[in-house]
């Protein structure tokens, strides 16, 4: 018979004192709730909705943390950039800009075989010379017709061409640098990575091949000479070409006649004429294309009458009218013809003076 309080029939199957042994080692923790599919209301919820005593709870999202989340972003980030660049860039290396080359420079005085010829009447003098038909000023200095090439468009072309003509009038025909000690016009154009070489060549001149400032730009002692006219005669041509997919070189080859007289020695004094022909080599990427800058890498220069003797690596002291030459050089060379000197002293043909 039961207990007090036990129901008649005993106690039930599952009941307090029945099945309970069995379910005494489940814990049910928070952990274990939490994930349970099924969420009772509580007593207010099902009186005020009369809702069901039980909901359903959405299923825990068991996804990737966020830390692991970004590692695999920054890996298909690389793994992207990494692509991409393989193939946009297959042959990077062949197209880079090559690195800028110091300049290379020759200057070649050219010494009278004879006494200078002179006169008082600078127009006479020109219109007996070789450079009778030579344009004056910038007008000698003509922009050829130009075509795009395989990387470059016209534009491109012609900013290399216009940039090399800029730096060509600067530097041979302006007065301020030719008679003056001014190099700014001239500096301001050239690439940055060659600014040091020009400094250097005009704080040390040496004619070394490297740092003459005679290989930069026309430049005469003013102690010595000054122009007798400033319209200087020029002759010449201007050329451009593709040297790879990101280099343009332009070249220019240029005869220069100044008309000179002693300095401080006033229009009555006799003039006399002076040559210079120069072949300059430019090279330009696309930055110096958008900076309108130059880079100078050959500079060969022929300049006379001067006496062989003299040092002309920093200044050109001319040899003016009536003067004659100390010493010759080994051959006559022309700085009217086409052809290259190749003597460091050179004596200056016959036919390249004015008949007076």
């Amino acid at each position: 018979m039961g207990g007090p309080g036990d129901p008649p029939e005993g106690t039930p199957e599952g009941g307090p004192g029945g099945g309970e042994e069995e379910y005494r080692s489940v814990v049910f923790d928070e952990s274990f709730v939490r994930a349970a599919r099924l969420q009772e209301f509580s007593a207010q919820e099902r009186i005020d909705d009369h809702a069901p005593a039980v909901r359903r709870r959405p299923p825990l999202r068991r996804g990737l943390s966020r830390q692991a989340l970004i590692l695999v972003l920054l890996i298909a980030v690389a793994f992207g950039t990494a692509l991409y660049m393989g193939v946009r860039h297959p042959n990077r290396d062949a197209a880079d800009p090559q690195p800028v080359e110091p300049l290379r420079m020759t200057v070649i005085p050219l010494a009278p075989q004879g006494e200078v010829p002179g006169s008082t009447d600078t127009e006479s003098l020109y219109a007996h010379s070789p450079a009778a038909q030579y344009r004056v000023g910038a007008e000698g200095v003509p922009l050829p017709a130009s075509r795009r090439t395989a990387n470059f468009s016209d534009g491109q072309v012609v900013n290399a061409l216009t940039i090399a003509k800029d730096y060509i009038v600067r530097s041979a025909l302006y007065p301020e640098v030719v008679v003056g000690d001014q190099v700014r016009p001239v500096r301001v154009l050239l690439d940055p990575d060659q600014l040091d070489q020009f400094d250097q060549s005009f704080g040390h001149p040496t004619a070394d091949g490297r740092h003459a400032p005679t290989g930069w730009l026309v430049r005469f002692d003013p102690n010595s000479v000054e122009l007798a006219d400033r319209k200087i005669r020029v002759q010449g041509t201007l050329s451009a070409a593709e040297t790879d997919s990101s280099t343009l070189e332009v070249t220019a080859d240029h005869t220069f006649v100044y008309a000179l007289r002693p300095a401080g020695s006033g229009p009555k004094a006799e003039a006399s004429l002076f040559t210079v022909r120069r072949e300059l080599h430019f090279r330009f990427d696309r930055d110096d294309l958008r900076m309108r800058q130059a880079q100078l890498i050959v500079s060969y220069v022929q300049a006379g009458p001067l006496s062989c003797a003299d040092d002309s690596a920093n200044r050109l002291r001319p040899l003016l009218a009536g003067q004659t030459a100390k010493a010759g050089g080994p051959a006559g060379t022309d700085p009217y013809a086409t052809g290259n000197a190749t003597a460091l002293c050179g004596s200056l043909a016959a036919g390249a003076q004015p008949k007076v």
